[in-house]
C-alpha cells in the first residue's frame, strides 16, 4: 500500500507527447496511482491504443486528446476539452520532445548538412514552445483553484550539451529556465513546477538486428552501465505529481544513470 502522500486518486493529468516512450511510461504509472489521464499526441496513431491499454490495466479513465501543442489555438482547445471531460485538471506533464542531430554550422571534418531554418524552428517549437503554451493554457485554471502540479521533461543534454545537438540542448536548457522562473511566479498560489532531465531512455527497437552491438556501446558510456527504463521516469513523475513533493518547486532532477556527473 502506498503512503498516503503518493496517492493521486481522482486527480486528472494531461500528458503531452504521450504516443510512446517516456510519455506513455509516465501515463502508466500515474494511472496505477489513481489518476485519470488525458493522453496527447499530434495524431491518433498511438494514443488511442495506449489509452485503451492503460485504462484496461489500471481501471482509470484514460482518453486520447489529439492536438498540436506547438500551436496556441490547438493547445487551448485541448486543455478546454480535458477540463470539460473531467471537470478539472490537476497535473500537466510537458513531455513532447524530439531531436535532430545536425550542427548549427557545417563542420569542416564531417560530411552532412547544417540544420535548416525549418528544422531549427521545429526543434524549438517541439521542445520549448509546447511547454510554454501548455503552461500558459492551464495557468488560469490552476490559479483559480490555487492548486496544480507541472512536470517539464528536459534532457541530460541541458546540463552538458551533446554533439551536433546545439538547438535541442538549447531548447531543453530553456525548459529548465521556464521551470525555475514560472515556479517562482506561481509559488504563492500553491502550484509546484519541477522538471526531470532524463539521460538515455532509447526505444530498444532502435538497437535491434540492424545495429548489432549499438546498445552495448551506449551502455558503456553510462556510468551505471545501462540505459534507463521509461517506468523509472514515471515513478519520479509520480513523486512530483503527488503531495509528497509539495515542498519542492523550481527544481530539475537529472535521471541519467550518472551521465551528468
Amino acid at each position: 500500500m502506498l503512503p498516503k502522500e503518493y496517492d493521486i486518486t481522482g486527480k486528472v493529468a494531461f500528458i503531452t507527447g504521450a504516443g510512446r516512450g517516456i510519455g506513455r511510461g509516465i501515463a502508466e504509472v500515474l494511472a496505477e496511482a489513481g489518476a485519470d489521464i488525458a493522453l496527447n499526441a499530434l495524431t491518433s496513431k498511438y494514443v488511442e491504443k495506449n489509452a485503451k491499454e492503460i485504462a484496461d490495466a489500471s481501471g482509470r479513465r484514460v482518453i486520447p486528446v489529439i492536438a498540436d501543442v506547438t500551436k496556441s489555438d490547438s493547445v487551448q482547445k485541448a486543455v478546454d476539452t480535458v477540463i470539460k471531460e473531467f471537470g478539472h485538471l490537476d497535473i500537466l506533464v510537458n513531455c513532447l520532445g524530439d531531436a535532430i542531430r545536425q550542427p548549427l554550422v557545417k563542420l569542416p571534418d564531417k560530411e552532412g548538412k547544417t540544420i535548416s531554418d525549418e528544422d531549427l524552428k521545429r526543434i524549438i517549437d517541439i521542445n520549448l514552445m509546447g511547454a510554454i503554451l501548455c503552461t500558459r493554457a492551464v495557468g488560469p485554471h490552476f490559479l483559480e483553484r490555487r492548486s496544480g502540479k507541472i512536470i517539464n521533461i528536459s534532457s541530460v543534454t541541458a546540463g552538458r550539451g551533446g554533439g551536433e545537438l546545439v538547438v535541442y540542448s538549447l531548447a531543453k536548457s530553456a525548459v529548465i529556465g521556464l521551470t525555475r522562473t514560472q515556479a517562482l511566479e506561481w509559488v504563492r498560489y500553491n502550484i509546484q513546477i519541477n522538471s526531470i532531465a532524463p539521460g538515455l531512455f532509447p526505444d530498444l527497437h532502435t538497437y535491434g538486428p540492424g545495429r548489432p552491438g549499438a546498445l552495448d556501446a551506449i551502455n558503456r558510456r553510462i556510468p551505471m552501465g545501462r540505459t534507463g527504463l521509461v517506468r523509472e521516469v514515471g515513478l519520479l513523475a509520480l513523486y512530483l505529481a503527488s503531495p509528497a513533493s509539495n515542498y519542492m518547486t523550481g527544481q530539475t532532477i537529472f535521471l541519467d544513470g550518472g551521465s551528468s556527473l
